[in-house]
């Protein structure tokens, strides 16, 4: 058996997964968003009409729901980068014995069910919970703040579901780096600051670009934090992805918008990777 051969039956495993869990099933989308509404079972007809893709550009409301999701996604991940560099950070310097409990209390919350983690944010976010209860105990507050159904109990709802997806990638990084680097530093009179700035930041940028991916990009189609937990101005893609497909029945519209939605995400990335990729 030749090398190639070899490489071949390798790569036939993931190369059959990506086909069948991934273009067979944006072709169909692909095919439905230049299908035809009609009444009935599907509610669409297949054809060659490009007509709803045309209405995605005429309707600034599909253009504003897009936006919308993107700078969401943004900076829930850039919340999570904040937030989660440290934990990480502070889980790869901790003793070799305490990172595998420390790394498991940071997937703990996965364990217990989705709905249920955010119906625990509306028990602390709503105006009666837990929160306001202790501001007001406390005597900091004279009345309760509005902080259910708001644009800050969506992003916490997200920061908080999808920080793990930071963490780890970050630890893997930085638990990789030779702690000799940073005592060369140090010995050459960099301060701890500039040490982490010039070392420990640069050689952790493939875990920061995949932990921001990996929260960005399922944060752009986030349909039940933004629903449970965000206001009525919140309408988000997801949102309208739902209202399209399951109230309007006007699959061939919703099929169009997550084919602008999946290439307004993608394209970036691949662009990004391509340029990474060049000597």
């Amino acid at each position: 058996m030749t090398a190639a051969t070899r490489r071949a039956l390798v790569l036939a495993l993931p190369v059959a997964w990506m086909l069948l869990f991934f273009a067979a099933p944006f072709a169909i989308v692909l095919a439905i968003a230049f299908a035809e509404s009609v009444e009935g079972i599907p509610p669409f007809a297949l054809a060659l009409n490009p007509a709803n893709f045309a209405l995605l550009l005429e309707d600034p409301f599909y253009a504003e729901a897009v936006l919308r999701s993107l700078r969401v996604a943004a900076v829930s991940a850039t919340l999570c980068l904040l937030i989660g560099y440290p934990m990480a950070l502070a889980i790869a310097r901790a003793p070799e014995r305490w990172r595998e409990p420390l790394l498991l209390a940071v997937i703990l919350p996965f364990w217990a069910s989705f709905l249920l983690r955010i119906t625990a944010w509306i028990g602390l976010l709503q105006d009666d919970g837990w929160i306001n209860g202790a501001l007001i105990g406390l005597g900091l507050l004279s009345e309760p703040l509005k902080l259910l159904y708001t644009d800050l109990a969506m992003y916490v709802g997200i920061t908080y579901c999808y920080l793990p997806f930071m963490v780890l990638p970050l630890y893997a990084t930085l638990v990789k780096q030779d702690p000799a680097l940073l005592e060369a530093a140090e010995d050459l009179g960099a301060r701890p600051w500039r040490a982490f700035l010039t070392v420990t930041l640069p050689l952790s940028l493939p875990g920061v670009v995949a932990g921001f991916l990996l929260v960005f990009i399922p944060a752009v189609g986030e349909f039940v934090i933004p629903e449970l937990l965000g206001g009525p101005g919140a309408q988000l893609i997801g949102r309208v992805l739902w209202t399209e497909f399951f109230q309007n029945r006007d699959w061939p519209l919703a099929a169009a918008l997550a084919v602008v939605l999946l290439l307004a995400v993608v394209l970036p990335i691949a662009l990004f990777q391509n340029r990474a990729a060049k000597p």
